[in-house]
């Protein structure tokens, strides 16, 4: 079975990369520092600062795997060649909730990457799939558990 590709933009990329540099290079050695300190300390079977730190050691490798694994299957959409006539990953779109008459602003990124909070939507999401090939002036609808929404599309843009 063939690992599913993780479809990143390069500003993705550029973020999964600082922190795996900065796991291995960085925390890997304070990590490493205080457990050595803490096993010069003595009797390791009652020492609460050695079990921490083995348990911090244990979550960074976790995460190192995790993030290797990614950028391993990674697919970055080059932004600066996306097709600004309809949206697609690596998009800025504007479009109008016609519900609530109001504007919303979206970032079309792979599921990876996804972060609501940030206005980052994975292509892969029910709004994310309705967005994705529609132009200028379409109106789409995306059904949700709360029913359905209809977005008009107002702008396309690159994301940078």
């Amino acid at each position: 079975m063939e690992a599913k590709k993780n479809i990143l933009t390069y500003e993705g990329l550029r973020k999964y990369e600082d922190e795996l540099h900065e796991l291995k290079v960085v925390r890997r050695k304070e990590v490493a520092e205080k457990i050595k300190e803490a096993r010069e300390q003595g009797d390791l079977s009652e020492n609460a600062e050695y079990d921490a730190a083995k348990d911090e050691q244990r979550d960074i490798e976790a995460r190192i795997e995790e993030l290797e694994k990614i950028l391993k299957n990674a697919e970055v959409v080059v932004e600066d060649e996306v097709d600004l006539e309809k949206i697609n990953i690596g998009c800025k779109v504007t479009v109008l909730d016609v519900e609530f008459n109001e504007e919303c602003e979206y970032k079309i990124v792979g599921s990876t990457e996804a972060n609501s909070l940030q206005g980052k939507i994975s292509n892969e999401s029910p709004v994310g799939k309705a967005l994705i090939g529609a132009k200028v002036g379409d109106t789409v609808t995306v059904e949700t558990p709360a029913g359905a929404c209809q977005y008009k599309i107002l702008e396309i843009q690159r994301s940078k």
